[in-house]
């Protein structure tokens, strides 16, 4: 129960003020009398499906489906940014990032809910997509592409 009551006060936060940071958000939760640490928090955001968007010149979190167009924007922008190349072999689709960039990636094509990606695995800068099928592979990747 702790968790649900801490995740919706979450979204109160983030619907009620600017929270730029998980430590900022960690520390209004422990002024709350919340007990949680930053991985509690980052784990929390990640259950909660929160990204953080560009206000006005300030990054903030919103929850995604509160604001759908600033997530597709935000897709769009970690591809032209963050993707190097994109190849696929075989039933594999391999995505080069800049470094530090594949999490965040691999974590958007698992967004995409693309029934013909079964799963990401991500390193530092290179994302593998698992395909259902060889075929399926190179439309992922020829998907991907169209997104950058």
């Amino acid at each position: 129960m702790a968790r649900n009551s801490r995740q919706f006060k979450i979204l109160e936060l983030i619907a009620e003020k600017p929270i730029e940071t998980q430590e900022e958000l960690a520390a209004e939760l422990v002024g709350m009398g919340f007990n949680v640490t930053q991985a509690t928090v980052s784990r929390d955001i990640k259950e909660l499906g929160l990204i953080k968007i560009n206000d006005r010149g300030r990054q903030r979190y919103v929850n995604e489906t509160s604001d759908s167009k600033h997530y597709s924007s935000n897709i769009e922008n970690i591809y032209r940014n963050a993707v190097l190349s994109i190849t696929s072999a075989q039933n594999l689709v391999v995505i080069k990032t800049v470094p530090g960039g594949a999490s965040t990636v691999g974590m958007n094509i698992d967004r995409l809910d693309n029934v013909d990606v079964l799963g990401c695995v991500a390193g530092d800068d290179t994302v593998l997509a698992v395909a259902r099928t060889n075929e399926t592979a190179e439309e992922i990747a020829n998907r991907l592409r169209e997104m950058l």
